[in-house]
């Protein structure tokens, strides 16, 4: 019944059993053909070593440290097997395995361990096909594994091991995923796992002042998962201001290709030049040769897992590309009984005839066999005489954690025997048939100081965080892994030990996406939303500041940002001043107008009896003098301060002073035109000629713009107002917009055209009375300069104000200054300089009625002798001839008439 029951696993083994090689002889050390290494013992310990680098398509170069690791274990077990304290009357083998750094190998491997396992089966539950019992010695079962170094090697193999209870202890596996005990629940590890490792190198990048760094991992559990943990940590932690670039998985078989293109992604961000690994020491050693291909040896900083440690092989043949690197390892103190035991062994006396050769070569770069070597290393033999302290041996970083991995075993093994074998010495039958699961329990609560400290592990079956930081540097010609710190829930780094090479000599090189933005490009703008340490350096507006890094926000109306552009401050306010170029000439020529009316006035009042004067119009052309003098003093209104009686004095100056003045030149106007025009008609005066009527005329057309300021005065009070006609510019000026100055000179606008009108129509007065001709000129001249003036003055609105205050000033000089120079310096002339001109005519007065008629009848376009005949027909009548007599009694105004 048994057999039916147990044919599935009689067949399973009957195939392990033929593949496995039942010739194994017992003795001390053996090399096996299969390139393994057994220790004879009472009982069996598994190891699991790198011995060679993964290849292309299986095993690789051979990996010096690797195989540093495996002697380890043959030095450890000697160790304990002289020790007489511990495990009394035991010695431990061991079957030592290599697996090429590759999970399905060491799968493979991992075979040897379970196939010996499963010899524990009774055998009598087995026929042979003759019937009989099977005569088999079966090996001796395999009790636990020391191993494997990388991570996805020991997850493979822990799920194998697992199904048939072997404990595993692990020297190198640091995978976070391993403290999973409802998957890994057979596995223990004598180094931290990574999520400690993780927090370390975070550490180290926030200490180093890094703000944006690349990530780089190997494909499986080590790999990816040892990153996941660190950009975990990243990202919930607040303090470090810490971005990182999408991490990089370096698969398995990657080519030279796949780390060239790997290579220019790192180099795409030119300023991150920290890459942070969690990678196998030989796709380490393939990036450092692509960056070495790529000509930026000193470009990057690399902060190494502790996979790489202090290894020589990833560095070997391109320091350059390393120097400068941060490399981690849990924290041990150096072997020395090791450096001992290694120094001291030969291809005659290595634990591996094969290996041992394969490792003498690779170190002293010679070969025991030249028959298939050609070329200049045919001579390169090696004779077995080299020294390997003379080799610059250094201890691999590993080593007393692979020590420590064997005495875990080796004590829980020793708790076992005293429990087990009630203190007897030897292998007692209860040790015969160990049980993983009891093993496990003792292996779980073992403690001990080891050579990498104190060795103990929690309930996740790890140890806890403690970590030796190494800075890879050049010392003279060497290169050499110096400590500079060290790491037990908090960095402590020695910064006085750390060297960043002579390419590196500006303090702590800087690991940034973008470089800071300058004062003139201060604002940042991301590239991508989920990325906030990318930007791209922008300015603000020039009306904005910065109110944050990534933000800009307009200043208030009549600010702008300071230099710093941090915040915002007042903008000088603006207004024409007396010692501006535009405000200069105005004043000069408002100056000099003044002063030629005042000696006008003068002049005036000096002869103010003589007969040009009188026969002017004295009254009325006080009047315009005044006008005119106002119009003067109205530009320094236009360009004083802003202020609310210099706004009040501009409003009711700019409209009045021209008023005045084109009211007495149109009362002048009107009174000559209606005089001479009823000449056609009557012999006698028109109404409202004499000097009282004309002042009341003249005042009351005065007083029309005076009702008008007051009630624009009354109704939008004057004061002074800051307009901001561009954002970076405030202008102090009265609160009174261009269209609301021009409508205040609408009336005045209005007198001017009226006062052009009745000169156009007095042009043709007597030759004696030549005013007219001098008023006309002066009118067209004024509606030239105020009809150039008003769209000039609008459309130069929107451009420099101080342009458009000149204009208004210089306007109103050159109207002030064309009736000053028209009307009155022809009769200054004659009194000053033609006084002969200046009397009273003597004898008959040349003008009577009927020439007063002819004058009119010509005024009018009619010949003299169709007028005349008008008028006799009219019935006029006839009067003598004016004497000088009747010149004498007539008073100045009515002798205006006269002229």
């Amino acid at each position: 019944m048994a057999r039916p029951v147990m044919g599935v696993y009689q067949e399973f083994l009957m195939v392990l059993f033929t593949i496995y090689n039942l010739g194994i002889g017992r003795h001390t050390v053996v090399s096996m053909p299969v390139e393994s290494v057994r220790i004879d013992g009472n009982i069996i310990l598994g190891g699991l070593f790198p011995v060679h680098e993964n290849g292309i398509n299986g095993c690789g170069t051979f990996d010096l440290g690797g195989y540093q690791r495996l002697e380890a274990m043959v030095y450890a077990l000697e160790k304990i097997n002289n020790d007489q304290e511990l495990l009394p009357g035991i010695n431990i083998g061991a079957l030592i395995l290599d697996t090429c750094s590759r999970d399905t190998y060491a799968l493979e491997q991992t075979m040897e361990f379970v196939t010996s396992t499963m010899t524990r089966i009774d055998l009598n539950a087995f026929t042979c096909p003759n019937g009989s019992t099977p005569d088999y010695e079966p090996p001796q079962p395999t009790i636990g594994v020391v191993g494997a170094a990388g991570s996805p090697v020991s997850t493979m193999v822990a799920n194998i091991l697992r199904l048939f209870k072997i404990p595993q202890v692990s020297y190198a596996s640091t995978s976070p995923e391993l403290s999973d005990k409802s998957r890994y629940d057979y596995f223990l590890r004598v180094v931290p796992p990574d999520t400690y490792q993780a927090q370390a190198m975070l550490d180290i990048v926030t200490a180093l002042g890094w703000k944006y760094v690349s990530t780089v991992a190997s494909a499986g559990n080590y790999g990816e998962n040892g990153i996941s943990a660190f950009r975990n940590l990243t990202r919930f932690s607040n303090d470090t201001g810490l971005c990182l670039a999408p991490s990089e998985v370096i698969p398995r078989d990657a080519n030279k290709e796949f780390f060239d293109k790997l290579v220019v992604y790192l180099l795409n961000t030119e300023h991150a030049r920290g890459v942070v690994t969690f990678a196998s020491e030989t796709d380490m050693r393939s990036l450092f040769a692509a960056v070495r291909r790529a000509n930026r040896s000193d470009h990057f900083i690399w902060i190494g897992s502790d996979d790489w440690g202090t290894k020589p092989n990833p560095v070997e043949g391109q320091e350059t590309v390393a120097e400068g690197a941060i490399t981690l390892l849990p924290a041990r103190i150096p072997d020395k009984g090791f450096d001992e035991y290694f120094t001291s062994l030969t291809p005659s006396n290595g634990s591996s005839e094969v290996w041992f050769r394969e490792f003498w070569e690779r170190t002293f770069h010679c070969v025991f066999d030249d028959t298939n070597i050609e070329g200049p290393d045919r001579n390169k033999l090696c004779t077995g005489l080299e020294s390997i302290s003379a080799a610059k041996y250094e201890q691999e970083g590993k080593i007393s954690f692979v020590t420590d991995a064997v005495y875990s075993f080796a004590h829980a093994l020793h708790t076992m025997q005293a429990d087990l074998c009630n203190g007897t010495s030897g292998l007692c039958p209860e040790l015969l048939r160990i049980d993983g699961a009891q093993l496990l329990d003792y292996l779980k609560n073992v403690s001990f100081q080891g050579s990498s400290g104190t060795v103990r592990f929690n309930k996740d079956g790890d140890r806890p965080g403690s970590y030796q930081l190494y800075q890879y540097q050049r010392r003279g010609s060497e290169y050499r892994y110096e400590p500079i710190g060290t790491w037990q829930d908090k960095l402590r780094l020695n910064w006085s030990h750390v060297n960043w090479g002579d390419s590196r000599t500006d303090g702590i090189p800087m690991s940034v996406c973008a470089l800071p933005c300058d004062i003139s490009k201060g604002l940042k703008r991301q590239k991508s939303p989920a990325d906030e340490c990318c930007w791209v350096c922008s300015s603000c507006e020039p009306y904005q500041y910065l109110v944050n890094e990534w933000e800009c926000k307009n200043c208030t109306e009549g600010e702008r940002p300071d230099k710093n552009r941090t915040g915002c401050q007042e903008i000088p306010v603006e207004y024409l001043t007396w010692d501006s170029p535009w405000a200069v000439p105005p004043t000069l020529l408002a100056v000099i107008g003044i002063a030629c009316t005042t000696f006008v006035i003068a002049v005036f009042v000096r002869y103010n009896n003589t007969p040009v004067i009188r026969a002017s119009g004295r009254e009325l052309c006080y009047v315009l003098l005044f006008g005119i003098l106002a119009t003067y003093f109205a530009v320094f209104t236009l360009i004083a301060k802003p202020t609310t009686l210099t706004c009040c004095l501009r409003r009711i100056m700019l409209g009045l002073s021209v008023v005045i003045s084109y009211s007495a030149l149109y009362t002048k106007t009107n009174r000559v035109y209606r005089i001479f025009n009823s000449g056609k008609r009557s012999v006698r005066r028109p109404k409202y000629t004499s000097p009282k009527s004309q002042m009341v005329i003249c005042f009351g057309l005065v007083s029309v713009q005076l009702v008008a300021a007051a009630l624009w005065l009354a109704i939008d009070p004057p004061r002074p107002a800051k307009t901001f006609p561009f954002w970076y510019q405030v202008i102090l000026e009265c609160a009174v917009t261009d269209m609301s100055l021009v409508l205040s000179l609408v009336y005045a606008m209005v007198l001017i055209v009226m006062c052009t009108l009745y000169a156009f129509k007095t042009r043709k007065m007597p030759e004696n009375f030549n005013e007219a001709k001098f008023i006309a000129f002066a009118m067209y001249t004024t509606c030239v300069v105020w009809i150039a003036f008003i769209p000039i003055y609008i459309g130069t609105s929107s451009t420099d104000y101080k342009i458009q205050q000149t204009l208004l000033c210089l306007c109103f000089i050159v109207s002030a200054t064309v009736t000053l120079g028209c009307i009155f310096v022809p009769k200054i002339y004659i009194v000053l300089f033609a006084p002969q001109k200046n009397k009273k005519p003597s004898g008959t007065m040349m003008m009577n009625s009927r020439m007063m008629r002819s004058t009119c009848g010509s005024i009018e376009g009619k010949p003299n002798g169709e007028m005349k005949a008008q008028n006799l027909n009219a019935g006029a009548t006839p009067v003598s001839n004016t004497t000088s007599s009747d010149f004498e009694s007539r008073t100045p105004e009515e002798e205006a008439t006269r002229f």
